[in-house]
């Protein structure tokens, strides 16, 4: 009868277990490679958990030689939502986290254990269940919704776990006759697994890489493997997908924790082998007195475009994701600061077991490092194709000249010491404003101690020997020889000694000009800003500085 039964609930179903065991054979991966993957589902945008958790996937794949592939779990077609996929993709290309197999961008697919889309296996996932019912590990289910609600609201009246369980599991007991007549009657149904767990009492226990030993209930509910329209569920398909796949490690968000129990039921009663689990914990945000999980909601910043947005370089956030995943990872990088992520010594077991918070303000110190260490060249092509997509009218500034574009991205890059004001590009077109005429204003105002007089007569003076091609030095004495004939002393320390005799001292001329040039009391190195901009247009700006 369970053949009969199998015969007609999957009469288009051929194949056999074997044969997909055969089609898809162990990988030859040498000794201790770790076979990891993401595997989204394409109902939104790309999350920063998301590209968190693929980020913890490659390098362990790659800490061990092993893989790292991307599958596709597209079942739920009423919450996909168009152009997910390939947010999703785009988004971890961007980022640098690019799977060696399966969907390595939309459209492109590497690897022999396809089709890499959980909608394309149904046959697949057809195949297993066939034989779990022929086995009598499994049965059609015949309840409506009506009548599982009705099961549940008893369950809760007793004050009893609700689930398809127990003596609420009503079709668990059905004869394989009983169920043949009413799929022959044209009866909708399920197919459910048919647990094996046999006492309340019964535990696993499982070592999880992240979290350690983990004990909990075995599963004892008959779960559903696949819907009523023959498309499986997520328990069933992951457990499928990653045995074919020949998957050792699946690590993923600690929310997962609860399936536990019945995924390595699953894995046993299929046959198959278990996975190590590993799961991480979510990156949390501090609300109030308390935190909670960076929310798709309530968060800009839970969304992966919102860096690219903003225009943080992709190398800054995984850097700070990277100190977020393991605590000594920032020593490390202090220690090397020119080497390769791909040199730091990665661990599951280095990271947190509790969630970590996020820290904006972390991220931007950490951005500013990264920026900090990239060339003009760098920052100049990282620029135009932010701007162009964000800031059309900022990228035209830069692309009408770019020789120019790339001076003032020299400004105080590349030495010893490079200064770490930047954090993200969405910055800079504030940060480079003075540069252009169409944009310099004065924003701050001239030193109070400074009469209008002096303030002309300092611009006068040094418009008389000031020359671009000056180094930094020749720059600064000549703006302490125009001080002592204007009445200012041109070292800081004498005056504070004799305030009295003069009326201020020489950096008080020094921010006359920097005002008059750049329109604010703070900039990068003055004689490289001026350098950049040039004597017309320096003399220009001193003439205007001068009718203020």
């Amino acid at each position: 009868m369970n053949q009969k039964l199998t015969d007609i609930m999957f009469p288009d179903v051929a194949t056999t277990p074997e044969y997909y065991e055969d089609l898809y054979p162990l990988r030859q991966c040498k000794q201790g490679a770790r076979i990891t993957r993401i595997a989204p589902s394409p109902t939104g945008y790309l999350h920063l958990g998301v590209l968190f958790t693929a980020m913890i996937n490659q390098m362990t794949a790659k800490a061990s030689d092993g893989v790292f592939y991307f599958r596709l779990e597209d079942t739920d077609k009423k919450r996909e939502v168009e152009g997910g996929a390939q947010d999703i993709l785009d988004g971890l290309r961007a980022y640098g986290v690019i799977p060696d197999e399966g969907f390595v961008a939309l459209g492109v697919i590497k690897g022999d254990y396809g089709p890499y889309q959980q909608s394309e296996r149904t046959e697949i996932y057809q195949t297993y269940a066939k034989a779990l019912v022929g086995a009598g590990l499994a049965y059609p289910c015949f309840c409506s919704e009506q009548q599982l609600q009705s099961i549940r609201q008893e369950q809760e009246c007793q004050k009893l776990r609700t689930g398809y369980l127990g003596e609420y599991a009503v079709c668990r007991n059905l004869e394989p006759e009983q169920a043949l007549n009413r799929i022959k009657s044209g009866h909708s149904y399920v197919v459910r697994l048919r647990s094996d767990c046999v006492d309340d009492n019964q535990r696993i226990v499982f070592n999880d890489l992240i979290k350690g030993k983990i004990e909990m209930p075995e599963n004892d509910e008959d779960f559903v493997l696949l819907k009523s329209d023959g498309i499986p569920t997520y328990h069933f398909a992951h457990a499928i997908d990653d045995h074919l796949m020949r998957t050792t490690h699946v690590i993923r968000g600690d929310e997962w924790i609860s399936s536990v129990p019945k995924h390595i039921q699953l894995f046993r009663m299929l046959g198959f082998k278990p996975p190590k689990y590993a799961h991480i914990s979510p990156i949390m945000k501090e609300e109030g007195s308390g935190k909670r999980k960076l929310s798709k909601r309530k968060d800009p910043e839970a969304a992966v475009r919102y860096y690219a947005e903003q225009g943080f370089p992709a190398d800054s956030v995984i850097e700070y994701l990277m100190t977020v995943a393991c605590s000594d990872y920032e020593h490390w990088r202090r220690c090397n600061p020119k080497k390769s992520r791909d040199e730091f010594p990665f661990g599951l077991k280095k990271m947190s077991a509790s969630g970590a918070l996020f820290d904006l303000l972390k991220l931007n110190d950490v951005s500013k490092t990264v920026i900090a260490g990239m060339d003009a060249d760098a920052v100049l092509n990282a620029v135009l194709e932010w701007a162009k997509k964000y800031t059309p009218d900022y990228f035209l500034l830069l692309d009408r000249d770019r020789g120019y574009a790339r001076e003032i991205f020299s400004v105080d890059r590349g030495g010893a010491k490079p200064r770490k004001d930047i954090a993200k590009w969405c910055e800079l077109p504030e940060y480079t404003a003075y540069f252009f005429d169409e944009a310099f204003k004065i924003d701050d105002a001239m030193p109070d101690n400074i009469k209008h007089e002096d303030i002309r007569a300092i611009l006068t003076e040094y418009a008389k020997v000031y020359d671009p091609q000056d180094d930094r030095q020749q720059w600064f004495n000549k703006i302490k020889s125009i001080c002592e004939p204007l009445g200012f002393c041109p070292d800081v320390k004498q005056y504070k000694n004799n305030p009295d005799e003069y009326k201020g001292h020489v950096g008080d001329v020094s921010t006359v000009i920097r005002i008059a040039v750049t329109g604010r009391k703070n900039t990068p190195d003055l004689c490289s800003i001026m350098r950049v901009i040039g004597r017309e247009r320096v003399i220009a700006r001193f003439e205007q500085a001068v009718t203020i």
